[in-house]
């Protein structure tokens, strides 16, 4: 859909262009569309690069294995049907970290793991006939309270945006921690209430004697 989106913008561009006279300006800001993306995608490149090596290091250092073990009462929470044991535990715990300190492309990887993990989980489950599965074809209810916790994801130092405001030279790229924080923060809380309440609806409910 985005593709004919953008198909359809470009095409109305050309178009306007071309009915103005001014097909020339279409044709400079192409170029120069062309080399400012280029030199923003190099600029994240190294955001990211660096901030995904230190999340490597800190893996490979234990120290997201003892956040992980710090954060378990608040994943039991979250995620109350998924087993201590389970390796969706620690995919899940490596992308909100990574996404709690702003490195959104970090948390990608881990991320995808996790789903990974939560679909091999509800197979088993499936396999077993147990009665918290999910139908087939069908996402979990921790995939679902992932995705959307994923996407709401409560940001301590939102980097690829202040990377974007400094690549644009803004007077003060950091200026946005403060609204950054607080509008994270709200839509995190809506997401775990929104999870909570469709949770409790989906359980089935307990017959009166």
């Amino acid at each position: 859909m985005l593709n004919y989106l953008w198909a359809a913008m470009m095409l109305v561009g050309v178009v306007w262009g071309a009915a103005t006279g001014r097909m020339e300006a279409v044709t400079n800001g192409a170029l120069d569309s062309a080399k400012e993306a280029v030199t923003l995608c190099i600029t994240m490149l190294g955001v990211m690069s660096l901030w995904t090596g230190l999340m490597e290091i800190a893996s490979n250092a234990g120290i997201v294995k003892r956040l992980t073990k710090k954060i378990r009462p608040f994943m039991r929470f979250l995620f109350p049907s998924l087993p201590d044991s389970h390796p969706a535990q620690e995919a899940i715990s490596v992308n909100f970290i990574a996404n709690f300190l702003g490195l959104g492309w970090a948390a990608t990887p881990a991320g995808i793991k996790a789903m990974e993990e939560l679909a091999d989980l509800e197979v088993s489950r499936q396999a077993h006939g147990l009665s918290d599965a999910a139908p087939p074809h069908t996402a979990s209810r921790e995939m679902c309270t992932f995705l959307i916790l994923n996407i709401s994801s409560l940001q301590l130092i939102p980097v690829n945006i202040i990377a974007y405001r400094s690549q644009y030279g803004s007077i003060s790229p950091a200026a946005i921690l403060a609204p950054s924080i607080i509008a994270t923060l709200i839509s995190t809380i809506v997401g775990i209430l929104f999870c909570k309440i469709m949770d409790h609806k989906a359980r089935p409910k307990k017959l009166l004697p």
